[in-house]
Order: C-alpha cells, then sequence, then structure tokens
C-alpha cells in the first residue's frame, strides 16, 4: 500500500519501494492528470542520489509514455528545490521527486508538487492514494528508448536558469567584496553544483567535504543535525572558515556551523534570516513556523510588531498560511524553509546564499549576529528524542494521547493543551513539549524547548516514563 506522510511517499527499498509500486503511482498520476484535463501540460520528474533513484525516474516515465504524457526528465541528480522552481516557472500543476530526502539510507520515496511549485497537501495526497486503489495492474509501460524516440521522453537541464534566478535576487556585489571562506557539507547529496556555483560567482572561497557519490550516505542519515555536522564543524575551525553550510540528501533543508565552529540549528537560521530580511532587506510581514519549530521566532515577530502563526508538521501547512497571511519566512525546526517572492517550497540552497549575503552586508560574523538576537529575545534550549514502536503501541498510543487525551503529571504549571497535530502542552513558563507520530518513518517524536538543555530533558524523560518507552 502507499501511503502519503507529510513529506511525500517514502518505504524501504525492496519492501514497499519497488518498480511495481513506483510504477503504479505514475499511473494513478497519469489518470488523475486525465481527470483534471491537464495531461497535455506533462510532467517533470527529478531525482537525487540515492539508490535507484535516477531507475525510478525512468520507471515512471515510462508509465507516463504508455499513457501519452510527455515527461520531462532531469538530466542529472538534481535539488528538489530544482523541480519546485520549474514546476512553478512553466505553470505545470503536476512535477515529481524521487528521493527520501534526509530519511536513512534504506529508504526511498516520490515528493509531489503542484501547481505553483508546492507540496501536495492533505486533500491531493487522499486524492492521489484513492486513484492508487483504482489502478488495473500490470501497469502498462512503454519501452524507454521507444518513448524517447517518439518525443514522450525528453531530457532537460534547467539548472542554469534556476541558478541564475538565485544570483539575480542576492547581493553579488556586497558578496563579493567581503572575501568570505564558505566550507560546504552535502552530505553526499545533491547540492554542491548549485551552491557552488552561486558562491564561487559571488567570489567566495568554497571548500567541499563529503560531495562524493555515496547511496550510503557515510552510514548515516543525510539531515543536517549535531552529530552529522561535527566534521564540519572541525574543518571549519582549523580553516578558518566564516561560514559552515551543511544540506540534507536532496537539498531543501540545511544546518549551519558559525565562525566560531557552533552548531545552529534549523531553528536558528530560521531566526536569523527573519531577522535580516525585516532589519537590512526592510521587508513586512509575519512569520510561518510549525508546531515542533522555536518560539524564540515568537518572541522576533512581537519585538517587530508582527505575529507568527503556527501550523502542524508539514511543509504544505507552512506554505498555505504564508500565503494566506503574505508572510516573510515559514519554517520548521527540521531545517526546511521558504520565503516570500521565492518558491513556495523549501529550498536549503537560496536559504544558504541569503545567509552568506547576511554575513557581507551586515560586515558582522554570524556568530555575533546570533549572539545579538538571543541578547534582545532570550534563550530557550529545546531537546529531541525518536523512539522506535510496534502497531500495537501505535494503536496504544494513538488511544492514550488522542482519544483519551492522557498528559503526564510535569513539574511546571500548564498553560494551555493542543491537539492540532498530537499533542502539544504549553507551560506558565513559556516552555512546550510536543509528542507526535512521525510522518515519514516509523517514530514517535518527542519535543521540547524550556528555559535550559536540563529542562528540556527533563520533560522529554517525564513523557518518556508517562507512556513506558525505552531509554
Amino acid at each position: 500500500m502507499i501511503r502519503f506522510g507529510t513529506g511525500g511517499w517514502r518505504a524501504i527499498i525492496g519492501d514497499e519501494f519497488t518498480k511495481e509500486n513506483v510504477q503504479i503511482l505514475a499511473q494513478a498520476m497519469a489518470d488523475k492528470m486525465k481527470q483534471e484535463q491537464v495531461e497535455a501540460e506533462g510532467i517533470v520528474i527529478g531525482y537525487d542520489r540515492r539508490f535507484l533513484a535516477k531507475e525510478a525516474m525512468q520507471w515512471m516515465a515510462e508509465v507516463f509514455a504508455a499513457n501519452s504524457i510527455h515527461a520531462s526528465l532531469m538530466e542529472k541528480s538534481c535539488p528538489t528545490p530544482l523541480v519546485i522552481y520549474y514546476v512553478q516557472q512553466n505553470q505545470l500543476h503536476y512535477g515529481l521527486m524521487v528521493t527520501a530526502s534526509h530519511n536513512p539510507a534504506l529508504y526511498n520515496g516520490v515528493k509531489v508538487f503542484t501547481y505553483g511549485g508546492r507540496d501536495a497537501d492533505l486533500a491531493e495526497t487522499e486524492e492521489i492514494e484513492r486513484y492508487i486503489m483504482a489502478v488495473t495492474k500490470p501497469v502498462n509501460a512503454m519501452d524507454y528508448a521507444e518513448a524517447q524516440e517518439k518525443g514522450l521522453i525528453e531530457i532537460i537541464n534547467p539548472m542554469n536558469s534556476y541558478i541564475d534566478s538565485i544570483l539575480s535576487d542576492i547581493n553579488v556585489s556586497a558578496i563579493r567584496t567581503a572575501g568570505l571562506h564558505i566550507a560546504l557539507d552535502p552530505m553526499y547529496g545533491v547540492s554542491e553544483p548549485a551552491l557552488k556555483a552561486i558562491l564561487v560567482t559571488a567570489r567566495c572561497e568554497v571548500s567541499t567535504i563529503h560531495g562524493n557519490h555515496d547511496t550510503l550516505f557515510g552510514r548515516q542519515m543525510p539531515a543536517p543535525n549535531p552529530d552529522a555536522m561535527r566534521e564540519l564543524s572541525n574543518y571549519v575551525i582549523r580553516n578558518e572558515c566564516d561560514l559552515g553550510v551543511a544540506t540534507d540528501g536532496d537539498a531543501d533543508r540545511i544546518g549551519l556551523i558559525d565562525d566560531k565552529g557552533r552548531y545552529l540549528s534549523p531553528n536558528d537560521v530560521l531566526v536569523l534570516l527573519y531577522w535580516y530580511l525585516v532589519k537590512y532587506r526592510k521587508m513586512k510581514g509575519p512569520c510561518v513556523r510549525n508546531l515542533c519549530t522555536t518560539h524564540v521566532l515568537d518572541r522576533l515577530a512581537e519585538s517587530f510588531g508582527e505575529n507568527c502563526y503556527e501550523v502542524p508538521v508539514g511543509f504544505k501547512w507552512i506554505s498555505a498560511k504564508m500565503d494566506e497571511t503574505d508572510a516573510i519566512i515559514g519554517g520548521e525546526s527540521s531545517g526546511g524553509m521558504a520565503i516570500r517572492g521565492r518558491i513556495k517550497g523549501k529550498d536549503g540552497i537560496y536559504a544558504a546564499a541569503l545567509l552568506v549575503e547576511m554575513i557581507a552586508v551586515t560586515g558582522k560574523p554570524i556568530s555575533e549576529i546570533h549572539d545579538l538576537i538571543h541578547a534582545e529575545c532570550g534563550n530557550l534550549c529545546m531537546a529531541e528524542h525518536n523512539y522506535r514502536f510496534s502497531q500495537e503501541l501505535k494503536e496504544e498510543f494513538s488511544k492514550r494521547i488522542m482519544e483519551n487525551k492522557e498528559i503526564p503529571q510535569f513539574p511546571y504549571p500548564v498553560e494551555s493543551v493542543s491537539y492540532m497535530d498530537g499533542c502539544k502542552v504549553r507551560f506558565q513558563n513559556g516552555g512546550w513539549v510536543s509528542v507526535r507520530f512521525s510522518g515519514t518513518e516509523p517514530l514517535l517524536r518527542v519535543f521540547c524547548e524550556m528555559n535550559s538543555a536540563a529542562e528540556a530533558e527533563e520533560i522529554c524523560d517525564v513523557y518518556r516514563r508517562f507512556l513506558g518507552l525505552q531509554a
């Protein structure tokens, strides 16, 4: 069964991620496009460096060809933002990206983008699932070479257009005079060609680690977290770099190492960029975050006389709320963010370029900017823990958390409880804890943000013991 989560369909390679399932998904999309009478537009498909990603793109194209739907395929492995950009620029109704983003190497999957370059929302993915259920097997597929000869499969490379769109939006002249040294860690993913081209054009010195193609991602998750970025931190310190940038496997998420070698979380990045866009680019408007993202953003928005809007986990919610409120920026604690005026989806490459601009324009090292913001808005410390579970435990937890609405006895007074997405408890001291099921892996995620790291870990442990989870 093909089920969509918060970031598309993801499954273990050889288990549910198979040629048969990939082609069933393609047939469902073809049927949906025909029903909506948009099949004449065709579809664009990209892929990243994961095992079987290119093959999966081709398998889907063969199905679209058998349905007389033109498929534009990316010539090379590419960032997810490039596919989003192409959908938006060419006003397509649909685009697909073969990726499992920051999931472990044994996963692959497909992200679906809709008109305007948006992540498919819940209504869209539920409808796709209904089409999937109606697919007649076996699925018809045209021979790949035959489809190319008939013009139903076309190889494209819009990378230069995407890069130029970013260069035209950032202050290249300011960066050129700053003489910056940037360390890049693509985490064996796809960000280096685009990001290096942008930074070298702006006369930055760029050094890359983990740039080679490794479908095992160095035997760790291609996610910009503190453990995975230790080597980048060491490199920044040894080589006196101005900034270290890490992107996840498909380059739609970002993490930072500052000039002192400190890890800056995606929460920090979101706060830094909102501050810069308001203070220096003179943009006006609110911001949007998901419920597991830092409340420092709320404090910063309040200092600007603006609102910070909270939405469920899943970038589709952020994108929709940004449009509704004309927000400047929207993001999530896992590293995805979008900025008004750019593409509607996550773009780690543009975010990195804008951060480099921030250093050049302000004339301040990023560590100084970070400390300045937190001196004004205060510090909050986040803890995150993930717990695997069986199907039986999921049913038990769902009943206890969502139906019975059970919560632990906390050592701090509770202000409010929300069930918008899982359970989120806010405390009177400004802290909060959230418990929800992952939409991409069989995990129960516990996030907590408090005034100190010790308090955050304490609250996470309270919830762990309450649910009877193993440490």
